[in-house]
């Protein structure tokens, strides 16, 4: 429908409004600035005795030139005005033609948000796919390969294959930690199978700084917003213990009004700015995307006050969560 639109605007420069142009600009522009130079056209072509007015009406004395010099300065401002309507005009009917109508603007924001949120959606069943096939794949065979290798060094004599074996048991085991980190980092499975309070307290445990918790969250959320603000307080407590030289740090937050709102707080030196690359940025537009807010109140010298905000309704106890992250 917009390219036939589009045609029509094409077909009807082509055959009617570019002569109106031009008309338009002749009369209301090219005709004044002619009477205004009348005066010079008297002095120069008629050697001051004779000259015509748009080629039609002679004028031979210089107190007529002067005075149709002056009525075409007053066309002049009349026609700049004219010119002006003209273009509004103009573009009003390009716009009639060519703009998308107000519904159709209305149904792509909707259409965008839709699909930003399906994006959010699949990105997180993606990572809990992960997570799961990691989980109940690759770990456990290495669990197998640990516990073969443990035997095996007990089975063996003293010697070179024994320290071999060792070697080798101490290295799987430290494959072993690395890839529960990472299958942690992915998902949590404390927060699938525990929500959200849970899974921030387990972030604090982990946290190298003291964490206080002041949590009021008895019932689960959406799946995506779970994930969304879990993965904002992790982040903000690796900032903390990374930049912030803070003695201890608080994480609070529970459900009003309709929004979760989780607060991560320090006493460290302050300067922390989202957009200088701490990885908040990524977590802010997953936030918007749930038509949430991230804040940063971090002034220098401290301290600094992190805050997220989602609007949601918890999930009753009895009411099963969609994989697409919602409330069925």
């Amino acid at each position: 429908q917009a390219t036939w639109r589009e045609l029509g605007h094409a077909l009807l420069f082509a055959v009617l409004l570019w002569p109106v142009d031009a008309l338009a600009v002749t009369v209301a522009l090219l005709c004044p600035l002619s009477l205004v130079a009348t005066p010079l056209l008297l002095a120069t072509v008629g050697d001051g005795r004779e000259t015509k007015v748009l080629k039609a009406w002679p004028v031979d004395t210089w107190p007529a030139a002067l005075g149709i010099a002056a009525l075409g300065l007053a066309l002049l401002a009349v026609g700049a005005y004219v010119l002006g309507v003209a273009a509004g005009a103009r573009a009003e009917l390009t716009r009639l033609l060519i703009a998308p109508r107000g519904g159709e603007l209305d149904a792509r924001v909707v259409e965008l948000t839709r699909s930003r949120v399906r994006l959010v959606d699949a990105f997180e069943a993606e990572r809990r796919r992960i997570e799961r096939d990691l989980h109940d794949g690759a770990q456990q065979r290495l669990v197998a390969l640990t516990m073969n290798l443990g035997l095996a060094r007990l089975d063996a004599p003293p010697g070179p294959l024994a320290d071999r074996l060792a070697q080798a048991h101490g290295e799987a085991g430290r494959a072993l930690a690395e890839l529960r980190e990472l299958i942690h980092g992915i998902h949590p499975k404390v927060l699938a199978d525990y929500g959200l309070e849970a899974a921030v307290a387990d972030a604090a445990d982990r946290s190298p700084v003291p964490v206080d918790l002041d949590l009021q969250l008895p019932r689960r959320f959406p799946e995506s917003v779970e994930a969304a603000a879990y993965f904002v307080v992790r982040e903000a407590l690796a900032n903390v213990a990374r930049h912030s030289g803070a003695s201890r740090a608080r994480v609070s937050g529970g459900h009003r009004d309709g929004r979760l709102v989780l607060r991560v707080g320090d006493d460290g030196r302050g300067g922390a700015d989202v957009s200088a690359g701490t990885g908040l940025t990524g977590l802010a537009d997953r936030v918007s995307v749930l038509d949430g807010r991230l804040s940063l109140s971090s002034p220098p010298g401290g301290p600094t006050l992190l805050t997220v905000e989602f609007p949601c309704e918890p999930c009753e106890p009895s009411e099963p969560r969609e994989p697409t992250g919602r409330c069925a």
